[in-house]
């Protein structure tokens, strides 16, 4: 950095570092260069550092001259004079010898820490922390020599910018992109400060996508630690300067890192508390379905089934694939119903085996059976004034299904070994991930026990299905058992976030919760991977040629549309504008599949 070498009319002659970007020179203490001249206006002239060179511009009614001539402004060079009044300033536009250069050392770290002492000041009393931010990089822009300046953090797995600003204190647009992630990771990576002189030429980092798109010259990152992680970087460059900053610059950013690093946190910590405080009160108002979680149309739908049926006592089906949450559905129709005080009784018709499920679901009686020792209610008198819950009904037995058809008619039950019937008062809610329809066709469940319990039905999408609930869902497990097991992770590396998308979730929510709890546990880093999912390249769904992909949604569709029209192949046709005999080669080749056959080439071209 250059030095003005500063003789006033006494013969005093001072030596002072131009460490700032602008610097004030007048008889006024309050510049900073206060000289001792009465003929001197308050202030005289400013020294500008305009990222390349210096230039001097004389303050409005200050008479000044550059080399004996009278000027407004000059572009200052070596050995240029300037002269005001009685006082004359002779510009270097390099740091004086060995002596001045501790000097101006101490000159920098003193003004890092005098900009330190006014942000600390300000955030005593401040309550807006993104203009918080905002000081801060500015202060840290006139400390630096910079041109711009990031203050990056990582919240919810994620890098966010809380700050992006010119050395003319305004917001800069599209921060992310102006940025090198390369050198940004290396910080992460190293949890150490870096500077790079000319990253464009530079052999370790001109190989760098983003240094080369950017065209970086000067760059300068320091991490920000919290309880020894990385929360985020504070990133300084200057794109038309090479070797701007150097260890003495980076030794003034990193003691300011350090100490904003605090700063910072405790700011994020009250605006974290506060907006805490908000999404709860807007929670509670608004009544969130407990942990019932998305925003998709399908989810929505399943929203507003559940305000409809809740405060009814109608039987509910719910369906869908294993680990979709139906049991989560059941328990909020039980809490918004007028039942939500009474008990919610929870029975798996297909964990149990058949020759006790009748005794679990109606009791028995005192030796009813080898082993009933004593008479015992079962889960319909223990959901008296509740809520009952028939898991996996598809799986019940045939002898029982009557048994069940009938309490449900009657609103009574007979224990086992007895013969007197007792009323229950009770709501029935039913799930299944088989399809009943099929299972009626095949008769394997009665028809008018399927009537009696699927009134209204509910249908729970696949977790593949769900687009961005996924990410949600994913978010909201990591979050909470993060904060159960007391592990460091915070969010997910975007190698993560493409495997969940890619990958098919057969086993749904189920899965993905006990997925995420394994990775909270086992990860080393505070980014998940993909590894920690376990979802490897080979376990992820395949990419199908377009031919391929076209004939399974194909196949898939014709058969939504059967399924709508109960197998009616001739209006099915006339729905999709096919010949009726499209609609009978499909499903001759889906029958042929389910035997393992293959239809010959010209009836599989014809289909």
């Amino acid at each position: 950095m250059a030095t003005l070498i500063v003789k006033s009319p006494d013969g005093v002659e001072r030596e002072i570092a131009l460490v700032k970007r602008i610097t004030s020179v007048g008889r006024d203490e309050e510049n900073d260069v206060a000289v001792p001249d009465p003929a001197m206006p308050r202030t005289a002239v400013h020294i500008h550092w305009d990222g390349r060179e210096y230039n001097a511009a004389a303050h409005e009614g200050a008479d000044m001259t550059v080399n004996g001539k009278r000027r407004a402004a000059w572009r200052l060079g070596a050995g240029d004079r300037i002269r005001v009044a009685g006082t004359e300033l002779l510009f270097d536009p390099a740091p004086r010898a060995a002596p001045a250069r501790p000097g101006q050392s101490a000159g920098q770290r003193l003004l890092a820490l005098e900009s330190l002492v006014r942000f600390s000041e300000r955030l005593l009393g401040a309550n807006d922390l993104a203009r918080l931010l905002d000081e801060l990089i500015d202060a840290l822009l006139e400390v630096t020599h910079a041109e711009k300046g990031f203050l990056i953090l990582f919240e919810d797995g994620e890098m966010t910018v809380r700050a992006a600003r010119n050395v003319a204190r305004e917001t800069i647009e599209g921060a992310m992109a102006r940025v090198s992630d390369s050198i940004i990771q290396r910080v992460i990576d190293t949890r150490r400060p870096i500077v790079v002189a000319d990253a464009l030429h530079d052999s370790e980092w001109s190989g760098s996508t983003s240094v080369v798109n950017l065209k970086l010259c000067s760059v300068m990152c320091a991490p920000l630690m919290q309880k020894g992680d990385v929360c985020g970087v504070i990133y300084l460059g200057n794109d038309s300067v090479v070797s701007l900053f150097d260890d003495r610059a980076l030794e003034a950013l990193t003691v300011f890192a350090a100490q904003a690093s605090l700063l910072v946190q405790n700011g994020m910590l009250l605006d974290s508390l506060r907006r805490e405080n908000v999404a709860l009160r807007e929670a509670v108002s608004s009544k969130q379905y407990g942990e019932l979680i998305g925003s998709g149309a399908s989810m929505r739908e399943v929203f507003r089934r559940i305000e409809k049926v809740a405060g009814t006592d109608i039987s509910v089906l719910v369906s869908g694939e294993t680990g979709t949450g139906k049991e989560v559905v059941a328990r909020e129709i039980h809490r918004r119903s007028g039942r939500g005080s009474g008990p919610f009784v929870a029975v798996n018709c297909g964990a149990i085996p058949e020759a006790l499920l009748e005794s679990e679901l109606f009791g028995h009686v005192r030796g009813a059976f080898t082993g009933a020792i004593a008479t015992r209610p079962g889960k319909f008198q223990a959901a008296h004034g509740g809520t009952l819950f028939l898991d996996e009904v598809g799986e019940m037995p045939a002898a029982l299904q009557v048994k069940l058809l009938r309490a449900l008619q009657e609103r009574s039950v007979t224990k086992v070994g007895d013969t007197r019937p007792e009323p229950v008062d009770l709501r029935v809610v039913a799930a299944t991930n088989k399809v009943l329809e099929d299972e009626i066709r095949k008769g394997a469940f009665r028809e008018d026990l399927y009537y009696r319990l699927n009134v209204v039905s509910i249908l729970l999408p696949p977790l593949r299905e769900r687009g961005e609930d996924l990410v949600v869902l994913a978010k909201y497990f990591l979050q909470k058992y993060a904060k159960d097991f007391g592990a460091k992770v915070r969010g997910f590396a975007p190698s993560a976030v493409v495997a969940m998308r890619k990958y098919a979730w057969p086993g749904n929510i189920r899965e993905l919760e006990n997925r995420l709890k394994k990775a909270v546990v086992l990860a080393d880093k505070a980014l998940v991977s993909a590894e920690d999912l376990d979802l490897r390249p080979e376990n992820l769904e395949p990419i199908l040629p377009l031919v391929a992909a076209k004939e399974e949604f194909q196949k898939r569709y014709i058969n939504e549309v059967l399924e709508r029209n109960q197998g009616n192949r001739t209006k099915t046709a006339k729905d999709l504008g096919v010949d009726p005999r499209t609609i009978f080669r499909h499903l001759e080749k889906l029958d042929a599949e389910r035997r393992g056959q293959k239809l010959p080439p010209d009836e599989e071209d014809d289909a």
